[in-house]
């Protein structure tokens, strides 16, 4: 799971350490701020791609299907996905008025990683890969689902 890749700017291609984990990958979620749609080609080559709109991805990356908000089953798991959760205050309660099925939410805009539970949710963000901002790494998500259950979430530290 990725989120703010921010290219050409900040991604460049897909990094070798980002590489090895998607290559493992069943499915990858991209939480928006991809800014163009060929990382969301590089990212397929490795698994189907769910990924939602940034307040930096233009028309370009909606047409290759990023609504604002996705909402999806994994594996029995429902996850729900959003760029912008709002500001930290309150954010797990808000997750779950608005998604009021869900079992995790993923979301990106920070580029802070978090891992938070609260409100009967569960709510990611992977951090960024490529901009990590005020962050000691670059970062991604990794989840591990089975029979509807989220087995682990973590966040990977990958520059």
């Amino acid at each position: 799971m990725l989120a703010d890749t921010h290219a050409p700017r900040r991604w460049k291609g897909c990094p070798p350490a980002v590489a090895e984990h998607l290559a493992h990958a069943d499915v990858i979620l991209h939480a928006g701020d991809v800014c163009v749609p060929s990382v969301l080609d590089e990212l397929a080559a490795f698994a189907p791609v769910h990924v939602v709109a940034g307040n930096n991805d233009g028309p370009d990356v909606v047409a290759w299907g990023a609504p604002e908000t996705l909402e999806l089953d994994l594996a029995g798991l429902k996850v729900a996905m959003i760029h912008d959760s709002g500001q930290a205050d309150g954010r797990p309660a808000r997750m779950r008025r608005r998604f009021p099925d869900a079992d995790l939410v993923v979301f990106g805009h920070s580029h802070i990683p978090m891992d938070v539970t609260g409100a009967g949710l569960r709510i990611f963000n992977p951090g960024s890969p490529t901009d990590r901002r005020r962050q000691p790494q670059g970062t991604i998500g990794l989840l591990d689902i089975e029979d509807g259950h989220l087995l682990d979430a973590r966040i990977v530290p990958v520059t």
